[in-house]
């Protein structure tokens, strides 16, 4: 029943967007800031709120052309206990992705864009194995097993390394955040709110709700 409240909450998501409330253990990039993925010391942080309830995913996209660095570290979805983990993955565009088969019995790993069901791959995962993908494009994105029909998980591709999961009562941070013109994109209850934000340095705080613009309409 959860997974089914989490998938539907995705998918209404993913349909307001160009491209549930889990338990921080059932997500990647809910608890801690993201890292500063540019060399140099900035000291920007960005310290928000979503006044909305349920599930919410956080992305902060820069306003102009920005090359960041490879990820530190890949990715990984298991298969553990005929379970997806976790069960909300936050990967970025672009770069590798692991998918993983922990289980003692053979999967297969189905992903489909959510929002227009366009096939991102089906491969079959024995005991032990690992298969490496990258996503090209940013959105949300349906992972299931045919063998096992119970097993389903998301993905939300960004390009921008600034992704999160925002904790329960709405709170999301992000640390390292370079000068200059963002916005901060987020996906909630069926709807994509956007907000421009001028970082400056220092501790910025925002706050996204009624007064953000729906990108979703």
């Amino acid at each position: 029943m959860k997974h089914a409240l989490l998938m539907a909450a995705i998918a209404l998501a993913a349909g307001c967007s160009k491209s549930a409330e889990p338990t921080p253990s059932a997500v990647a990039g809910s608890s801690a800031p993201a890292a500063a993925p540019e060399s140099g010391d900035y000291g920007a942080r960005i310290v928000g709120r979503v006044q909305a309830s349920g599930l919410a995913v956080v992305a902060l996209e820069p306003k102009s052309v920005r090359t960041f660095p490879q990820q530190a570290e890949t990715p990984v979805m298991d298969q553990v206990g005929q379970t997806f983990g976790p069960e909300l993955l936050l990967v970025r565009t672009g770069e590798p992705v692991e998918f993983r088969n922990s289980d003692d019995t053979l999967h297969n790993v189905n992903v489909k864009d959510e929002q227009t069901r366009e096939q991102a791959f089906n491969v079959a995962i024995p005991t032990g194995g690992v298969y490496a993908f990258t996503f090209k494009k940013d959105g949300f994105y349906r992972v299931a097993c045919d063998i096992h029909p119970a097993m389903a998980a998301s993905i939300f591709s960004a390009s921008t390394p600034y992704t999160a999961i925002a904790e329960s009562d709405g709170r999301f941070e992000f640390s390292g955040v370079p000068p200059g013109p963002w916005t901060v994109t987020v996906f909630t209850g069926g709807r994509r709110l956007q907000k421009e934000l001028d970082v400056k340095g220092g501790v910025t705080e925002v706050t996204v709700g009624a007064e953000a613009s729906d990108a979703s309409r």
